[in-house]
């Protein structure tokens, strides 16, 4: 990346240091890498470097960003933190996620993750999706919360593999969006694939084209321009739901990557929002090695029920 500076606009007098510079990029760079840089000096305000992403900003200051490599790993869950385990026995294991936990480890991601919290708790675990993830069967991105299997047995995890890639294991996601949605319930049937403009970014690619992918949808609540959602997606494509729903002009509310053709400005007085309201409330499948149905249920957490509560009250 070139080194760039930037003036803050009026329109963006107030808003957050790292809200504004997504926005400036226009989805360019990432959100994630555009956290890195400020955390690691490569931002400056007027002159001053800053490493804080709140920081609230002035119509007129200038911003500079430079290109910083990379230094030391970061963590990938709460230092010291804890699985949440919802089911637990000699096989597998489920667990409630938090927002902002990453399932595995990456090339700077290390301490806090699942897979790590998990080996850590129950030692030595299969590991069907590569040596790098032990127990991951199946993953959650790091901002959606919710339930996750991990699998804790050689006899549990080629079945728990295949249950997934057959679709046989049925999820259920509650979604909070903006916009008015045209129907009660309905099917996305869009296949998706990687952007070809952005590494980081999934997109809807042409008929005949990318894999396939169905989420089907239904309305639970109305607000106005707002909309609570239950998404039961049958296929598991990377950030699936986010760009299905993105597609058909119904973005999550908190996404900042994918926020259909016109980014929606959050109302005057509504709940600090820190990541996308997407949340894993429901995991139905087939115990693998005793073929005993289960069934798993999550409350969302505190910042997406500040958010119900926020928009009852307003709709009144």
């Amino acid at each position: 990346m070139a080194e760039r500076t930037f003036r803050v606009p009026p329109e963006l007098a107030g808003a957050r240091l790292d809200v504004a510079l997504v926005e400036l990029f226009e989805g360019s760079l990432s959100r994630t890498r555009l956290k890195e840089l400020i955390e690691d000096g490569g931002v400056r305000v007027d002159g001053t470097p800053t490493a804080r992403a709140s920081q609230p900003l002035e119509a007129g200051q200038e911003i500079e960003l430079r290109d910083v490599p990379r230094s030391r790993e970061r963590a990938g869950g709460p230092v010291g933190g804890e699985l949440v385990l919802v089911y637990e026995d000699e096989h597998l294991a489920v667990i409630d996620k938090p927002a902002g936990q990453l399932s595995h480890p990456t090339t700077i991601v290390r301490g806090g993750t699942v897979s790590e919290l998990a080996a850590a708790r129950f030692g030595a675990l299969p590991s069907p999706q590569g040596e790098d993830r032990p127990g991951i069967v199946h993953r959650l991105d790091a901002d959606t919360s919710g339930l996750l299997v991990i699998v804790k047995s050689a006899a549990a995890a080629e079945p728990l593999v295949a249950a997934f890639r057959a679709r046989t294991v049925e999820k259920r996601y509650l979604a909070l969006v903006h916009g008015e949605p045209r129907f009660d319930s309905d099917w996305i049937n869009a296949p998706l694939g990687r952007s070809g403009r952005h590494a980081d970014r999934v997109c809807v690619m042409p008929a005949g084209e990318g894999r396939p992918a169905e989420t089907f949808y239904r309305v639970c609540e109305r607000f106005g321009r707002f909309a609570l959602l239950e998404c039961r997606p049958t296929t598991g494509r990377t950030h699936q739901i986010r760009v299905h729903l993105a597609s058909i002009e119904l973005p999550l509310v908190g996404d900042r990557l994918y926020t259909g053709r016109s980014r929606v400005p959050l109302p005057a007085g509504a709940p600090a929002i820190e990541r996308h309201l997407l949340h894993a409330a429901g995991l139905c499948f087939t115990h693998p090695v005793t073929g005993e149905g289960l069934v798993f249920e999550s409350v969302p957490p505190a910042d997406f029920q500040e958010w119900l509560a926020y928009l009852r009250a307003a709709r009144g």
